[in-house]
């Protein structure tokens, strides 16, 4: 290049331009000899190692190659052997004008420093993408390191370029910036705080990509389909997307339901109210008359014969049913949930099953029933528990009970 650009000057010389016009049109032609040659160097580099790359993605068994390529690492570090070519040779092409030749190599620096993070952008994206086809990770919230690293790479990326711009040396610079450090903490810091959360949230496991989260604060209730340092995106049941700042997940107080899938089982905890003026002790011809129902006829006999014996065992005067031991309405209803809640297919029998009374109210006794579906998905949890609603609402007559309905008028 050197005895080109004298070549070039001298022929120019001898066809009898002026030096500044030799000079100018001298340095025009090795400026573009040297685009030229740049840009076929990179045409070159690029196939090469685009056939290279594909080469070896093919022989092997692993797909990481395969996301370097897609990511387009191999391409990105073509740019590499032009862009040093360019920084060698262009002081030769503006050796005659130093405070272009200056600015030029300043802008150079720059565009390196930047394939550099471009590089690394495109590296980093690749680990993400390929250890989310891990298992081990695949719910990790790897986003989130990824921008770690990513804001600290643009961080010395821009010093660096502040410093070849202004000639600061770079360590002068970043001592400049650190007094400072109140405004870009001010700047940065919905940033620390995502980047402090995610670290608590992966160390504590509290949130993991794919766990159902109910975040009423924030309107979400569905699955989390992204973790990164700023921000949560959580996908609701009516598809629509919600996203809460990450560090909201340390500050704030929200429902995981991971608990409950891997519990084997999901809760039902329903009540229905007994209008108290409807409970009463059974006569004899009430406990035969409800003894044709299957599943208490046994329990009525066996409790029948227990009561009748503890009540001649103690001279019981039964012509007012109050006296001594009785069975009731209310207490048979609910031994007859607790049977029919022990015999349902749809009922996990190895978690907690009861059916309980809760403290009376001003409407009347709530019957609750505590159990467990197997099955674990809404749709069907839905229909498992209002199938057992639908029996419970129809079997309460059988009983000469009624549930509480709150009408206009009404007394009761």
């Amino acid at each position: 290049m050197l005895s080109m650009r004298h070549f070039i000057y001298d022929f120019l010389i001898e066809k009898g331009l002026s030096e500044d016009t030799a000079k100018y049109l001298n340095m025009l032609g090795l400026l573009l000899a040297l685009l030229i040659i740049a840009f076929i160097v990179d045409f070159i580099t690029k196939r090469i190692l685009w056939r290279f790359s594909f080469g070896i993605a093919k022989r092997t068994k692993t797909n990481f190659d395969d996301i370097l390529i897609t990511n387009k690492v191999p391409r990105n570090i073509a740019h590499i052997i032009p862009l040093i070519i360019l920084i060698e040779f262009v002081p030769q092409v503006f050796s005659d004008f130093e405070y272009t030749e200056d600015i030029i190599e300043k802008i150079l620096k720059v565009v390196a420093i930047l394939l550099t993070l471009r590089i690394i952008r495109s590296l980093l994206n690749s680990v993400k993408d390929y250890l989310k086809t891990l298992p081990r990770y695949k719910d990790k919230p790897i986003d989130s390191y990824i921008q770690v690293f990513m804001i600290f790479a643009w961080l010395l990326g821009i010093f660096s370029i502040f410093a070849i711009v202004t000639g600061v040396s770079f360590l002068k610079f970043a001592a400049t910036l650190g007094a400072a450090s109140a405004v870009i903490l001010l700047i940065f810091k919905d940033t620390i705080l995502g980047f402090v959360a995610s670290i608590q949230v992966s160390i504590n496991d509290m949130v993991r990509i794919g766990d159902w989260i109910t975040f009423e604060k924030y309107g979400a209730d569905g699955d989390v389909i992204e973790i990164n340092l700023a921000t949560v995106k959580v996908q609701n049941w009516d598809k629509t997307i919600t996203t809460i700042p990450t560090y909201a997940l340390i500050s704030d107080s929200f429902k995981n339901w991971r608990g409950m899938m891997d519990s084997g089982g999901r809760r039902i905890k329903r009540s229905v109210i007994i209008k108290t003026s409807t409970i009463k002790f059974l006569t004899d011809t009430d406990v035969e008359k409800l003894k044709s129902i299957q599943l208490v006829s046994q329990y009525l006999t066996n409790a029948s014969k227990i009561i009748a014996t503890h009540n001649q065992k103690h001279e019981i005067d039964k012509s007012a049913l109050i006296n001594g031991r009785n069975l009731t309405n209310f207490g048979v209803f609910r031994k007859y949930l607790q049977t029919y809640m022990d015999n349902h297919s749809a009922i996990n029998k190895d978690m907690t099953l009861m059916v309980r009374q809760l403290e009376p109210t001003a409407q009347g006794i709530p019957m609750e029933i505590y159990a467990f579906s197997k099955d674990q998905r809404w749709q069907n949890y839905e229909y498992i528990m209002g199938d057992i609603f639908d029996h419970v609402l129809a079997s309460v007559k059988y009983f000469d009970l009624e549930i509480y309905e709150l009408a206009l008028g009404n007394k009761d």
